[in-house]
């Protein structure tokens, strides 16, 4: 069989100096490519996004922030069309909260010349509406009186100073009043809790509507109740009382309940009742209005004892003061807490919260209400 000839191709004169150009330039750009993204990668791998990383590199800053380490404001400002270079050192030092318009804000702080810390903490108060909303006023005066609390509203800043400026109270006593809408006129303006929780707050500010019913509903044991009564409680609060009348027997310390849960139309009929015999005063002042009183989320109780007709007399009394927070109870409306709590003292009103609020208010001394205004508000 014949053998073929292969041809050799040979190239034009010039074509072997063209490819080896377009040989040497592509290695080049891999290289330059493998460089860049290895520049990347370093930034990614402390954090930096993707998007923040290549404006970083386009910007020149990759030693700084390589230098800074970790930074999520930083992060966040390369990755917006908000930012400026001569505001980067502010950026590096404010904290970080998710937020949409967070550099944008933050420029606007800086314009009108609070400090750094200033910013954190007007940024760290509120969400991105309420920063945005802060932004647009004059350089206020009171920040740092108020916004050193961990619980102040930046929303809030008016009705601080308005309180402040009208009351006795302090920064952090117009705060935790703030809070608790105890600058509105009781019954107006309040607001419906939805919702239940073990951690609700049920007072003259915040109400339940007529229909709402609290979950596992049970009777008490008719020993634990005074005169035989059906009692019913939350089953988890239930459990919590019966335990802790258990354990205050054992020191020959007899606790009885001798209220519960009451519905909307229950406390109504009380209301109405206290209403005809001593009129409108005496029940703003001393009676729950249908909607607003605790004993609707099936977590107040009250309590008596098996001794005494007068319950701050006895020794009942006592060891529940010293001892209720141990099961998860709060004593809800303690005498000197007037202004705060809306109700005259009940040495015999006590609420279910679970044990580690009831310990908080027990270790700071302060009122359900006031754990509220500072922690869940």
């Amino acid at each position: 069989m014949p053998t073929r000839t292969v041809k050799k191709v040979k190239l034009k004169p010039g074509s072997e100096r063209i490819l080896k150009i377009i040989g040497v330039v592509v290695a080049l750009l891999l290289i330059v490519f493998i460089f860049y993204r290895s520049n990347i990668n370093s930034l990614k791998k402390i954090g930096y996004s993707e998007k923040a990383a290549k404006t970083i590199l386009s910007k020149f800053k990759k030693d700084y922030c390589l230098q800074l380490g970790e930074n999520k404001t930083l992060n966040a400002a390369f990755e917006s069309s908000d930012y400026i270079e001569k505001n980067l050192d502010t950026y590096s030092k404010v904290k970080y909260r998710k937020q949409k318009h967070l550099i944008k804000n933050i420029n606007k702080l800086i314009k009108k010349k609070y400090s750094n810390d200033q910013i954190s903490t007007i940024i760290t108060h509120g969400d991105d509406k309420a920063v945005s909303e802060f932004t647009k006023r004059d350089k206020v005066r009171y920040l740092d009186e108020f916004y050193t609390l961990d619980y102040a509203k930046l929303a809030l800043y008016d009705r601080y100073v308005d309180f402040m400026n009208k009351s006795r109270e302090d920064a952090e006593g117009s705060v935790i009043y703030v809070n608790l809408d105890l600058d509105k006129e009781n019954y107006k303006d309040y607001s419906f809790v939805k919702d239940f929780s073990y951690d609700m707050l049920i007072n003259k500010h915040r109400a339940l509507s007529p229909k709402f019913i609290p979950p596992r509903l049970v009777k008490i044991n008719k020993e634990y109740c005074t005169d035989g009564e059906k009692i019913e409680g939350n089953e988890k609060a239930i459990d919590a009382s019966e335990t802790m009348i258990a354990a205050a027997a054992k020191k020959n310390i007899h606790i009885l309940i001798s209220s519960g849960y009451r519905s909307y139309d229950g406390q109504k009929e009380i209301e109405n009742m206290y209403l005809k015999l001593y009129g409108e005063n005496y029940v703003n002042k001393f009676v729950a209005h249908a909607g607003f009183s605790e004993h609707q989320t099936g977590l107040a109780f009250d309590f008596a004892s098996a001794k005494k007709s007068i319950f701050t007399t006895s020794d009942e009394y006592v060891w529940m003061f010293e001892n209720a927070y141990k099961y998860g109870f709060v004593y809800r409306f303690p005498k000197g807490s007037e202004e705060i709590t809306g109700y005259t003292a009940e040495p015999w009103h006590f609420r279910y919260v679970g044990k580690e609020i009831a310990k908080k208010c027990h270790d700071e001394d302060i009122t359900f209400d006031e754990y509220f205004a500072k922690y869940l508000y």
